[in-house]
Parts: structure tokens; C-alpha cells; sequence
């Protein structure tokens, strides 16, 4: 089913980045933005990913860069902010939402270096994120943030506790940060998405699991990327200027707070 994305005329002309962009949520995400009139760049791990996404948005007369870094490499996110800066100008929004590796592992298996790799690949990763891309806004007194949580994060499920400790961790940082930087003019906010029918999701989860995990969504249907996105750009624009410190449940119901 389609997704409507409705139409923000201030985010046209805005720089946007997206961490973790080179597919799935973040790639839809890329393409929204695009969408709305932004220039646009995506970074991550996969190079040929990445150029493919810039390359789709290039085609349709967006200026858009892939950029090849590692969201837990400081050095790396550094760099590809001088670029960004350079390129395109100066940051307006970022959505950081690399991460990733939810899937169940019992506590009583989990290893340590499996530990460590996800909260460093989703916790670290926005935490140096946004450290790499924050100074630019403050120094402007104005933007936004959006991070990349989770369902598992708000309430007990299937993922491991890794993750879930990983995505509760980026909610807290996220409102904390949304304090500490709100008398500067930034605004920062979370989504939470629960099962999203990304390609990964579509190629490992069969028919009767989809079926199964959408049933327990109260809307009854999984999530697509474009839900996601959409709320991403609701959080960017002018139409939320009054919301930070806040986390979007896009879940289908399946968290009501």
C-alpha cells in the first residue's frame, strides 16, 4: 500500500544527512527529503549502496553525495562532515539512524563482543553522529535531530537485550540532549518504529512470520520505510517547532503511551 508524504515547503533547499542511508528506512528516508527539495547526503558503510542511492537522486536533479563512513569511526564522520559542508553547505537536519542487528539472542547465550558490537553499532554510532554534526548547528542556532530507536526500546519483546539496552539508551540521550542544546535553537527528537518491511526484513522473514508479527501490530499490517519516512520529515520541518524531546511511536499501535 502507498504511504502519502505530505509537502513542507521550508524543508526545500535544506542540507540533509542521513547516517545509516545507504538502504531500507534510511534510503526512503534520503528520497523523501529529495522529495521536499533538499540536497541530500547519505552515509554508511557499503560504497556501492551509497553511490546507488545519490545516483537515484542526482537523476532527479537533487544534489546528493554518498559518502563511504564508519558511524562508530569519529575521524571517519569528521571528515565526511567537512565534505558535506563543503559540498553542499551547511547542515540543516540530520537523521541518524545507523544501527541495526536486532534479532533475538537469549540473554543466557549472549557474548560479550556480540554485546559490545550493538551498542556500539546503535548506541556509539548516534552518540558520534551527532557529536560530528551538532557544532555546525549550534554555531547556526537553529536545526534539527532526529535519532533512530526502536520499539524494543520502549517496552519488553523479541529482540535481544543488547539491542534493546542499545535503543532505550539512544531515547535517553536523545531527550538530554534535546535539553541541554534547546535554548540554542536545535531541536532533537526520536522515532521508534516497530516492524518495518524493509528488503532485509522481506528476504529473511517469511510470508507466515509477516503475517504473524503484523497481526500483533494493531493496525494490522507491518510497517514500510515511507511511514518512517514520513514522520522524519513531519520532525525536520517548521510543522514541529514546538516538539523536542520527544519520541514518535511509528508502530502501528503497538506501543500506546
Amino acid at each position: 500500500m502507498g504511504v502519502r508524504q505530505d509537502r513542507y515547503p521550508d524543508l526545500d533547499g535544506r542540507v540533509v544527512v542521513v547516517a545509516g542511508g545507504s538502504r531500507g528506512i534510511g534510503a526512503e528516508t534520503a528520497r523523501a527529503f529529495a522529495r521536499q527539495g533538499a540536497a541530500v547526503a547519505v552515509l554508511g558503510r557499503d560504497a556501492q549502496a551509497l553511490e546507488d542511492v545519490a545516483d537515484g537522486l542526482r537523476a532527479e536533479g537533487v544534489r546528493a553525495l554518498g559518502l563511504v563512513a564508519d558511524c562508530t569511526d569519529a575521524a571517519a564522520l569528521g571528515s565526511a562532515a567537512a565534505r558535506i559542508e563543503r559540498d553542499l553547505g551547511p547542515v540543516d537536519t540530520l537523521a541518524a539512524f545507523a544501527g541495526g542487528g536486532g534479532y533475538p539472542v537469549p540473554t543466557v547465550r549472549e557474548t560479550e563482543e556480540h554485546w559490545r558490537a550493538v551498542l556500539d553499532g546503535n548506541l556509539t554510532a548516534t552518540f558520534l553522529t551527532v557529536q560530528a554534526f551538532l557544532p555546525g548547528l549550534l554555531a547556526r542556532r537553529g536545526g534539527s535531530i532526529v535519532t533512530m530507536a526502536s520499539t524494543a526500546g520502549r517496552l519488553a519483546g523479541g529482540a535481544s537485550a543488547a539491542y534493546a539496552t542499545a535503543k532505550a539508551g539512544v531515547l535517553m540521550f536523545t531527550r538530554h540532549l534535546a535539553l541541554e542544546v534547546a535554548g540554542e535553537g536545535v531541536r532533537v527528537n526520536a522515532i521508534a518504529p516497530g516492524a518495518v518491511r524493509t528488503e532485509r526484513t522481506a528476504a529473511q522473514m517469511p510470508p507466515e512470520v509477516q503475517a504473524a508479527v503484523a497481526a500483533a501490530h494493531p493496525l494490522g499490517r507491518l510497517g514500510e520505510p515511507a511511514d518512517v519516512a514520513s514522520a522524519t520529515l513531519f520532525l525536520a520541518s517548521d510543522a514541529s517547532s514546538w516538539i523536542t524531546g520527544q519520541t514518535l511511536d511509528v508502530s502501528g499501535g503497538r506501543v500506546m503511551i
